[in-house]
Formats: C-alpha cells, sequence, structure tokens
C-alpha cells in the first residue's frame, strides 16, 4: 500500500484541478452506516415503503417515524472524519475543486470543503412542502410528527426520494467537473447507482487519472480507475495528504 500512496501523492502533486466523487464508505467512520451492502439500512427496510416519494406523500407519519427519525438521529451526532479533512486540506493546497457526493449527511460542508454537489440532495436541511423554507434538520421541533412549518405546511428532508429525479443542474455541473479535472479520486462509493458511477468514466475518457480508494473492489476497479488503494477512506486519504505535504 505505501507504494500506492507515495504514487496518489504525487499523481496530486502533479495534478492542477482534483474533483472527488465521494458515496456512503467516506462517512461509515462517522458512525452514519449505509444504505445499501452488508448492514445497510435497506438490510432492515424496504426503501419502495419508506423511503420512495409516493411512500412519503401516503402517510409521512409513518415515514417520518421509521426513517426520518433514525437519519436525524444519526445525522445530529455524526461529526466529520478524517477523510472528511483530508479533502479539505487538499482544497486548502489549492488541488481539490469540487466533490460531488452521493451521500446526504452535510458532512462535507461541515468539515469545511467549499463547493460540494450533492446528488442526492441534503438530510442536514428540512424544507416546508407549501412554503419552501427550509430549516437545520438538528433545529426541527419533534413534539409533532410530522414537523409542521410556521405556514402550516409539512417538513421533509431536501433530498432526493425515490422516484424523485436528481435536479439537472447538479448533474451537469458534475459531469462538467469530471471533464475538466487532470485526477479524480473515487472513495468510498460502491460505483453501483447510475448516474452517479458514470462521473469516473466521464474523467478517464477525458484524460484524467482515476484513482479509487475502497475498502474492497468495485465495478471500476481495472476497467476504469487506474489503481485501487485498498482500506478505510479516513486512513489512506490521511495519509496520502500527509505525503502530499511532504512533496509540496
Amino acid at each position: 500500500m505505501e507504494d500506492l500512496i507515495k504514487r496518489a501523492a504525487q499523481d496530486l502533486a502533479e495534478a492542477k484541478n482534483v474533483a472527488a466523487l465521494t458515496g456512503a464508505g467516506i462517512s461509515v467512520e462517522s458512525g452514519i452506516p449505509p444504505f445499501r451492502g452488508k448492514g445497510g439500512l435497506w438490510e432492515k427496510i424496504d426503501p419502495m415503503e419508506y423511503a420512495h416519494i409516493d411512500a412519503f406523500m401516503r402517510d409521512p407519519v409513518k415515514v417520518w417515524n421509521v426513517l426520518i427519525k433514525e437519519m436525524k438521529d444519526i445525522v445530529d451526532q455524526a461529526q466529520p472524519n478524517a477523510a472528511h479533512k483530508g479533502l479539505v486540506r487538499l482544497e486548502k493546497l489549492g488541488k481539490l475543486k469540487t466533490i460531488i457526493t452521493q451521500n446526504v449527511d452535510g458532512l462535507h460542508q461541515l468539515a469545511g470543503s467549499t463547493d460540494v454537489i450533492e446528488f442526492h440532495g441534503n438530510f442536514a436541511w428540512q424544507r416546508c412542502m407549501d412554503c419552501d423554507r427550509r430549516l437545520k434538520t438538528r433545529n426541527v421541533d419533534m413534539s409533532q410528527i410530522p414537523p409542521h412549518c410556521e405556514c402550516g405546511g409539512i417538513f421533509r428532508p431536501d433530498c432526493v426520494f425515490f422516484g424523485e429525479l436528481i435536479p439537472p443542474q447538479h448533474l451537469s455541473r458534475s459531469q462538467l467537473a469530471a471533464a475538466q479535472c487532470d485526477v479524480m479520486l473515487v472513495i468510498g462509493t460502491s460505483a453501483v447507482v447510475q448516474p452517479a458511477s458514470y462521473i469516473p468514466v466521464i474523467s478517464k475518457e477525458a484524460g484524467a487519472r482515476v484513482i479509487e480508494i475502497n475498502p474492497e473492489r468495485t465495478p471500476l476497479t481495472g476497467a476504469v480507475s487506474d489503481y485501487l488503494i485498498t482500506g478505510k477512506a479516513g486512513e489512506v486519504t490521511g495519509r496520502i495528504v500527509a505525503e502530499l505535504e511532504r512533496l509540496l
């Protein structure tokens, strides 16, 4: 692994425009369980019953009680880990320009990253379905379920439910960032969910170096990524950034 750490640091040292695609794996070390895979939330509950927009519209009380309250408790307590902080350091070093994330926890912004494109929105905020007022999730009054806005409307997470479209401006900005970067970091994503999984392909086809940091192989490994550094996101990212700072 040490050789790959040094290789990644060298690639970043030579890069002028770095983009990152992050998934649930980057937030596991912050205590946020993944949705998919072993131990994931979708093993416990049916996403079509609790995470589809039709299910929310049909019975918001049920969705709030089973899914959103649990997510609120988790997100309220979560703090950025070494991987989030490492990406902030990359930005401050003038390397990282844009983060494209599949996560809804808001930890990249909490860590200090300034340009974060959230494919699936952000669970750290709630939005009134009537007046569009936004309120931080941690400030939502949970004495009534579902919580209501001052206008009387129901609050919903400011994220994308199943059955809803990814905001087109997020998709177009992500594609542009992927096409313009010279290094793409892929951290903690299984690379099976479209359209996020296609983002590294855009970078590769545009001539960028694609560096993958994941605990195990993914569909990108050996096909799209130039190399895979196997390990936990926080540990690997921290070591790469430390080596990069030594080079600069």
